[in-house]
């Protein structure tokens, strides 16, 4: 932990998370009860420190990994680093500003027999499981386009997918001081483990009340 508290500037969280080789990152915001939202939206959870941590992670990233879901709540819009976008469906907007193109052109995770119709002329679209998105093809899909280092930003479904595929090297966790009670979900809901998983601690942050936690793979 920061002695003097606070997060520094952007290039001192830079520093702090650095990436150490290629693997997924996971980056999220819950409550001290454990809730993933706040009135439906994870943003709602973030503070000023929290979003400044958010946009530094980007920039450390070579894509962003989200679910449709999360991508259509959360309003997503481009950035300097491709948006992978998992949908088995493809029940996506072509319309929408995530296809803008003002930033790089996104990606779509889907399976076979999707069809993205208009959707194929504003993105990527790329298979990658048969009836559902299988973590392992898709993090491969991503590897063969030499984006090694993936920052997944959710939703639920697609963590706990990740995490169940043991795909996940690396959760980024801010917690924020605020009590939601029981109606949020979690920020890992669907597919269930064979096991723990066990992290270990790398650093502590904090500012203004929320802790800003990083864990690695280990125990």
């Amino acid at each position: 932990m920061r002695p003097e508290g606070g997060l520094g500037s952007d290039a001192d969280l830079a520093a702090a998370y650095a990436w150490s080789g290629p693997g997924l990152r996971a980056n999220f915001v819950c409550s001290t009860d454990g809730g993933a939202s706040l009135d439906g939206r994870s943003g709602g959870l973030g503070s000023a420190a929290d979003k400044r941590l958010f946009a530094v992670l980007r920039t450390l990233c070579d894509v962003v990994l989200v679910g449709a879901g999360t991508a259509r709540v959360e309003r997503y819009r481009p950035a300097a680093v491709p948006i992978a976008v998992v949908s088995r469906s493809l029940d996506l907007d072509p319309g929408s500003r995530l296809f803008d193109g003002s930033g790089a052109r996104p990606i779509l995770l889907t399976v076979e027999g999707a069809d993205p119709g208009p959707l194929a002329d504003v993105a990527d679209v790329v298979v990658a499981g048969t009836e559902r998105v299988e973590p392992a093809l898709a993090l491969a899909a991503l590897g063969d386009r030499g984006l090694d280092r993936v920052l997944c930003e959710g939703g639920p479904s697609l963590f706990a997918d990740l995490v169940a595929a043991d795909a996940v090297d690396e959760l980024c966790l801010t917690l924020a001081p605020v009590l939601t009670g029981g109606g949020p979900p979690r920020m890992a809901m669907g597919a269930v483990a064979d096991q723990p998983r066990r992290l270990s601690l790398l650093h502590v942050l904090h500012e203004d009340g929320a802790l800003f936690l990083r864990y690695g793979r280990g125990g």
